[in-house]
């Protein structure tokens, strides 16, 4: 992967986002437990209300699940320039945030790292 990539992790039930920053880490939403693996981040926010964002090592929140990158909205949105992208990224690094399946997920917030705007086809 590239810096700003969208890494799609395959689940057993849905897909985990992440953004790729570099140098094999990741930023992504987790829950606010800090004990709980990133592995199970889904599944515990759905029911928390609340998130953390860490940057993490890619090799650790993959974890023996399939992965690759997915920049699938390239097509329809301009991604910003990569130095925004991460700028933006690193500025989120340990905030705690809503969380919510259906309209502010894991990928609604890598997306909207990269586009500037949240969306995601898990919900549609």
């Amino acid at each position: 992967p590239e810096p700003g990539d969208l890494i799609e992790i395959k689940r057993p039930l849905y897909q985990h986002w992440a953004l790729y920053l570099g140098d094999g880490y990741v930023i992504n939403v987790t829950p606010v437990d800090e004990g709980a693996p990133s592995l199970f981040v889904s599944t515990v926010s759905m029911f928390t209300r609340n998130a953390k964002i860490k940057k993490q090592l890619l090799k650790e929140v993959v974890g023996n699940d399939d992965w690759h990158v997915n920049n699938k909205y390239d097509r329809s949105c301009t991604p910003l320039p990569v130095e925004e992208i991460i700028r933006r990224a690193e500025r989120y690094i340990g905030r705690e945030v809503t969380y919510d399946v259906l309209s502010n997920n894991c990928e609604h917030f890598v997306t909207m790292l990269r586009y500037g705007e949240g969306v995601s086809d898990q919900v549609s």
